[in-house]
């Protein structure tokens, strides 16, 4: 009986495991059934997409960059291909080793070193970094043999932006860069990350960053299936990229060549505008750079000079100098004066010389002008009669009648980096200074806000833009570059609208008074040797401003300065005065006298966009000597003079 219960009990044991076991590959059945209901029905669409990608590669086409073109087609910034050697740093095994190598293979020179560690350290590990650009056939023909010795390196065909022009215009047309960390995180944070997929290049200044997003085009993809290792196999589909379009620019490039070779060695700015429309003519910043040396990346020689130099050629100085305007001022402080009824244009002030205020003793003309009037005044430029006319009309006055002629302001123009200037009030003054007795306003520190010098300090663009404002009889035009975009893919051309000129309400027969004035500058006045013979009228007014205060008994004396304490020499013109179609600033720094050295450069401005003349060559380069007045010789026509030298 003991036997039998002992199987009877065995066999219970038995079947409660196998009922224990079979719950439990039941529940393990049901997992798995539960599993594969949620990767085959939840999370279908998730996986086959991971598989997909597991299968396929969707690689970016970076697009063309746009072309730039200047008002007649001529082209300043186009694409070129060429190969490059590049290096994936977290790819090669041992870097400076590979570097080692592949210059026994391919030209590598210290400053490609320079420029790629500099890359380096801007960029992270995993992007693909140019060691060596431009390679010549042999010169990939030779790697490709050896490829198989260096993961991490591949040639790669990219295409280049370059500038036919060199170091013309290059403040306007700026350059291309590759793309920085800073550049990255915001582009990542932006709605235009998608489009900037395998982009290693950007807009860094002028037009190229201004119209970064018109010229950059828009990036298209491929869709490549790709092997177990990760190599593409064949091309499933793809988009084509959009490439950029072209931007045509309202400068005149043969003008803007012209205007750098008269000023020679010599630092300064200009500013042409076509007073009609606010377009801009040529927009000189001297001395210059070249911004090819920029879209791979500036070498640290090439860089140590340009940033160091005294002459400071990285500096916009249209944009970005400010200067006192000197007396290139006084026609709108003449012209306050009538438009805020201080002063009748036949009241006439005595100039002996000198102007005496606050115990202060002001200087003017050796030996004086006898009685002026507003129109003498201006033809002859006396200091006297605007100190005076500065203390009568204080310096609020002055403040809120030259804003809307865009002194001190932000003219608008479509280029980055502008700057204010100063132009000085009461308020201006408490906001600037930190000690309570320099907060103050001084009546004496008027005196010298007459005639463009004190607190003054502009760009050549606002003056520029005043001077228009005149010449269009109160006008007032926003400056700009772009002049039309050219559709890459259709070809058609669409002309960019520009907002309306603004009236300043300026009393018709003030504005008159004022030309007639600066008319006579030209005639008889500071700037007839400049202009004898225009078969064409003008009005204008030279300027020369302090680069240094001096003391009121301190004579100034040029030959005894060092050359960056003389005087700047300016000159504002327009002209014709009766159908004014061109509106010029120029400052020739430390040139002293404005009808000396801004003027020459004006007149053949003039000629150039209205008579359609360029200087001889013996005139070309008197005029960059500050050696010349009226033209000198038989003037070229311009349409004869090829844009660059003859081979």
């Amino acid at each position: 009986m003991t036997e039998l219960r002992n199987v009877e009990a065995d066999a219970r044991r038995f079947r409660l495991r196998v009922f224990v076991l079979g719950v439990v590959v039941l529940l393990a059945f049901l997992l798995i059934v539960a599993r594969l209901l949620v990767l085959q029905v939840e999370r279908h669409d998730d996986l086959a997409e991971q598989a997909e990608s597991n299968r396929t590669a969707i690689v970016p086409i970076v697009p063309n960059r746009g072309l730039i073109m200047d008002r007649n087609g001529v082209v300043l910034a186009t694409n070129y291909s060429a190969y490059t050697l590049e290096i994936t740093p977290s790819r090669a095994i041992d870097l400076e080793g590979t570097i080692d190598q592949l210059a026994q293979i391919v030209d590598i020179q210290q400053r490609d070193r320079r420029r790629f560690k500099r890359l380096r350290e801007e960029s992270r590990s995993f992007d693909s970094l140019p060691i060596r650009t431009r390679l010549s056939d042999e010169e990939v023909a030779r790697f490709a043999a050896q490829r198989y010795r260096f993961p991490g390196v591949e040639i790669k065909a990219r295409l280049f932006r370059t500038y036919p022009m060199g170091e013309v215009a290059s403040h306007a047309i700026g350059y291309i860069g590759r793309i920085n960390q800073r550049e990255k995180e915001r582009i990542e944070d932006s709605d235009d990350a998608a489009n900037y997929r395998g982009t290693d290049y950007i807009g860094k200044l002028g037009v190229e960053q201004s119209f970064e997003p018109t010229l950059h085009g828009q990036t298209g993809f491929e869709r490549m299936e790709t092997s177990a290792g990760g190599h593409a196999v064949r091309r499933l589909n793809s988009h084509p990229a959009t490439p950029g379009n072209t931007v045509m620019l309202s400068l005149d490039i043969k003008l803007q060549k012209l205007i750098e070779e008269m000023f020679g060695e010599r630092r300064g700015a200009l500013v042409a505008l076509d007073p009609r429309n606010g377009e801009v003519l040529a927009l000189v910043s001297k001395p210059t750079f070249d911004p090819n040396l920029f879209v791979e990346g500036i070498d640290q020689e090439n860089w140590q000079a340009l940033n160091e130099s005294i002459n400071k050629p990285l500096l916009n100085r249209a944009l970005r100098g400010t200067y006192p305007p000197g007396s290139t001022y006084k026609p709108f402080m003449a012209l306050a004066a009538l438009e805020l009824k201080k002063r009748s244009a036949t009241q006439v002030i005595s100039d002996p010389g000198f102007y005496n205020y606050g115990g202060r003793t002001f200087r003017s003309h050796e030996g004086g002008l006898g009685g002026v009037d507003m129109h003498r005044a201006i033809q002859y430029s006396s200091n006297t009669y605007f100190y005076s006319l500065g203390v009568e009309m204080g310096v609020d006055a002055i403040h809120d009648f030259m804003k809307p002629l865009s002194f001190g302001q932000i003219t608008g123009i479509d280029l980055g980096g502008e700057v204010r200037g100063v132009l000085p009030s009461m308020e201006w003054k408490r906001n600037t200074y930190k000690r309570p007795e320099m907060k103050r306003w001084y009546s004496g520190e008027t005196v010298s806000l007459g005639i463009g010098q004190g607190y003054n300090n502009f760009t050549m663009l606002q003056l520029a833009v005043a001077e228009a404002t005149l010449a269009n009889g109160g006008t007032r035009h926003r400056p700009h570059l772009i002049k039309a975009v050219k559709d890459q893919v259709t070809g058609q051309v669409t002309e960019v609208q520009q907002p309306p000129g603004e009236n300043l309400g300026y009393n018709p027969k003030n504005v008159a008074i004022i030309n007639n004035a600066l008319m006579a500058v030209n005639q008889a006045g500071t700037g007839r040797r400049v202009f004898l013979g225009a078969p064409y009228t003008s009005a204008g007014k030279t300027g020369t401003a302090q680069a240094v205060a001096w003391g009121q008994n301190t004579k100034y004396n040029a030959r005894l300065l060092e050359e960056h304490k003389r005087d700047h020499s300016l000159f504002a013109a327009f002209a014709p005065v009766e159908d004014p179609k061109v509106a010029v600033a120029v400052i020739v720094e430390n040139a002293g006298f404005g009808a000396a050295a801004a003027a020459p450069i004006v007149r053949r401005v003039f000629d150039y966009w209205l008579l359609g003349q360029y200087p001889s060559e013996q005139d070309l380069a008197a005029v960059s000597k500050g050696q010349a007045a009226a033209p000198i010789g038989v003037p070229r026509r311009a349409d004869d003079v090829p844009l660059t030298p003859e081979p």
